[in-house]
């Protein structure tokens, strides 16, 4: 009877003194109960050197092994295979002889991969065996571009791409369309749009342009996290600087001090988009800065910002209530005002009448009265709630707590029957509460107004098109872990991470997601502030009482698969400080 590809692998292995029979049966059983292929399996549960099991699966499957990084292939070989198709399948092309290519693959069974490839390239494939790791490193060298050949590459994708500026309302006295003119003659304008309309297309947040010492650098922010993308030579980074202060109005001529803008671009003639433009003054030249909104990528439903049950029932019952105050707290880029503006349309009615105030106005909503602060000429939050409060509000949001006298203002509103919804910059939940003690406001004013406090996070989703089941070390799974309370299910938990493809620009990622943690005033916790209670006191106390922590809100989200473990570690601090001995041995 003919032995199976899988037996005589690991036969060799055996063999070799490479695996235990042990090893290889706790192996099998996890592939049998997560799936995944076995070799992957073996390599990152540490049982097997990536070396040594490519040279067992070259001996096993009479296919040779190579060192690409003592290759040197040919390009018109490496075009022959779409960069996108090399990435998906970990493949990479190195000759041609005749009608067969011959192709380096980290699994060589992938029968699916060489069907793909022979389908595009009409030859017939031979596959020869190559560690993953060297054949993602000769993806990077051989179908990699230089920054003239990308800038080369964006000036022919030009004509395909339609941006027009959207004009608003200006100033009377400010013409600059004669200057307007004059640049738009330049092909600088062209590689501004591209710039511009990529970072739409890649859903980021924020660009990036910035003067280094010998180069231009690209980034943009998607998902949370800067990128580096080609750049133009640094001779462009005057021109491409100018052009953006002409479309937000700015002075071209004012290079020492920081300047503010924004202006919106119709994107094909149909998608308006809004950009914020920061510029400051730096070493080697002028930084711009853009935050990218986009009204197309906003989501307002509560219900779909992906907040555990727990939470989001807190949130919807505090909101629902006719006066109060509610803090959303959390850093820059944590989706406070998103959360903001969905409630606003959670509870948004005829009956009601809702104003904000912002700096600046971030998203215009459909039936919401928004002012936007200016700061410079008086109008600042304090000033703007003053009037806001003669025009009859039922429900006032206000865009950042900054001061004492903002919050109040703010807290006098909720006492007078108001419903106050604002953000504050601070980690957690608890801790907001000494932030606000620390800024001079009263517990009991506090305890008299405020309804419950947030924190938010937003972390990255799994890429959906290369999805995998894997073992993270014990060292990195360990503290995660601790914030699952029962055993069995402890051991239960799957673990997954995105493989990279193009789909996700090989980030493994793509999307986010909300973690929310909710601390409700609750009479207890109001006992806890006028004792002027330590925030570990208070935050334990929430616990016990049913909060749920952001890292254990971001655990369920590991469990159902929707985010990696690195992700929760990398945005969620550990709540091990906090616990008490006896919940610390419940939870290990």
């Amino acid at each position: 009877m003919a032995i199976s590809i899988k037996e005589r692998l690991t036969k060799i292995l055996i063999e070799g003194e490479l695996l235990t029979e042990e090893k290889l049966e706790e192996a099998l059983r996890f592939q049998k109960e997560k799936g995944g292929r076995l070799s992957q399996i073996l390599i990152e549960r540490g049982y097997v050197g990536e070396k040594d099991l490519l040279a067992a699966l070259s001996q096993g499957l009479n296919i040779p092994a190579v060192n690409l990084a003592k290759l040197k292939v040919d390009s018109s070989v490496v075009k022959m295979v779409p960069k996108e198709i090399a990435r998906h399948y970990h493949i990479i092309p190195i000759s041609k002889i005749g009608n067969t290519l011959t192709v380096a693959m980290a699994d060589p069974l992938n029968i699916f991969a060489m069907d793909d490839i022979k389908a595009i390239t009409g030859m017939e494939i031979g596959p020869i065996i190559a560690t993953q790791k060297d054949i993602a490193q000769a993806i990077d060298q051989y179908y990699g571009e230089s920054a003239y050949s990308a800038l080369e590459s964006i000036i022919k994708d030009i004509k395909e791409t339609k941006l027009e500026l959207v004009e608003e309302a200006k100033e009377e006295g400010l013409d600059s369309s004669q200057l307007m003119r004059l640049i738009q003659e330049t092909p600088v304008v062209k590689i501004t749009d591209i710039f511009l309309a990529q970072a739409v297309q890649r859903r980021a947040s924020d660009l990036l342009i910035e003067p280094l010492e010998n180069r231009l650098r690209i980034r943009y922010r998607i998902d949370g996290i800067l990128q580096e993308f080609e750049a133009p030579p640094k001779s462009m980074h005057n021109a491409i600087i100018s052009r953006l202060k002409v479309m937000a109005h700015l002075d071209i001529a004012q290079r020492r001090l920081p300047q503010d803008g924004r202006f919106k671009i119709k994107i094909a003639g149909e998608k308006e988009v809004d950009f914020r433009l920061s510029i400051l003054p730096s070493s080697f030249g002028e930084k711009a800065a853009l935050r990218i909104l986009d009204k197309s990528q906003l989501t307002l439903d509560i219900e779909k910002l992906g907040f555990e049950p727990k939470p989001l029932a807190d949130l919807k019952r505090c909101v629902s209530k006719p006066y109060g105050m509610i803090l959303i707290c959390g850093p820059t880029g944590s989706g406070k005002t998103t959360t903001l503006y969905s409630l606003l349309k959670f509870v948004d009615s005829l009956e009601k009448n809702i104003v904000t105030v912002e700096d600046p106005v971030e998203y215009q909503l459909d039936g919401i009265n928004q002012v936007s602060a200016h700061p410079d000429i008086g109008l600042a939050f304090a000033n703007a709630l003053r009037s806001i409060l003669r025009q009859d509000p039922n429900i006032i949001m206000i865009g950042e707590i900054r001061d004492f006298e903002t919050v109040d203002i703010a807290i006098k509103s909720a006492l007078t029957g108001h419903l106050v919804l604002s953000t504050l910059h601070t980690t957690d939940a608890a801790g907001s509460i000494i932030r606000l003690i620390n800024m001079g406001v009263e517990p009991f004013l506090m305890t008299s107004s405020i309804l419950m406090v947030a924190a938010q996070r937003l972390i990255r989703k799994i890429c959906i098109h290369c999805k995998e089941v894997y073992v993270p070390p014990d060292a990195l799974k360990g503290e995660l872990l601790l914030a699952i309370k029962d055993k069995d299910e402890r051991e239960r938990v799957g673990f997954y991470r995105g493989k990279r493809c193009s789909e996700c620009l090989n980030t493994g990622y793509a999307g986010r997601v909300g973690l929310i943690e909710v601390l409700v005033l609750t009479p207890d916790i109001k006992d806890l502030i006028i004792q002027r209670a330590p925030e570990a006191k208070i935050k334990e106390l929430a616990r016990k009482n049913g909060m749920t922590t952001l890292r254990e809100n971001g655990v369920q989200k590991v469990i159902r698969g929707i985010t990696t473990i690195d992700e929760i570690l990398r945005v969620t601090a550990s709540d091990q400080p906090l616990l008490g001995s006896d919940n610390i041995k419940k939870g290990a």
